[in-house]
């Protein structure tokens, strides 16, 4: 076997329309495929070659969570997207730092999910 990619990273979600409020209207998020089955949805984020998916499909059997998997989201201005953030009033879990290979900061999502904002260093000469 030869796993060539990761396909997707999905997140569960308590309340869809408070999810893809900050999805969309904090982190600027656009859908890619979106579905919709007995009042349930599974939204898609396309992102770069891979996908962040959040759904509230699963119910009881997939909770959100922060001591779950993370993703991580590479941002262009790390400085600028902490700023958005905070003005947004998102939780922050862990502080933004820098580990010499990359700016990050972990924040959570309405449900507490953890995401992870991200910024490579330049390389060093």
């Amino acid at each position: 076997m030869q796993i060539t990619e990761i396909a997707f990273t999905g997140y569960p979600v308590t309340d869809v329309a408070r999810a893809r409020a900050f999805y969309e209207g904090v982190l600027k998020l656009k859908t890619g495929a979106t579905f919709e089955h007995e009042g349930k949805s599974w939204i898609e984020y396309d992102i770069g070659p891979g996908t962040l998916a959040i759904s509230n499909m699963s119910g009881e059997q997939w909770k959100p969570s922060s001591d779950g998997p993370a993703v991580a989201l590479e941002v262009a201005e790390f400085d600028t997207a902490i700023a958005a953030l905070r003005a947004a009033g998102v939780k922050f879990l862990i502080e933004p730092m820098d580990s010499g290979v990359c700016r990050m900061a972990i924040v959570a999502d309405p449900d507490g999910n953890s995401l992870a904002i991200h910024k490579r260093n330049p390389p060093k000469a």
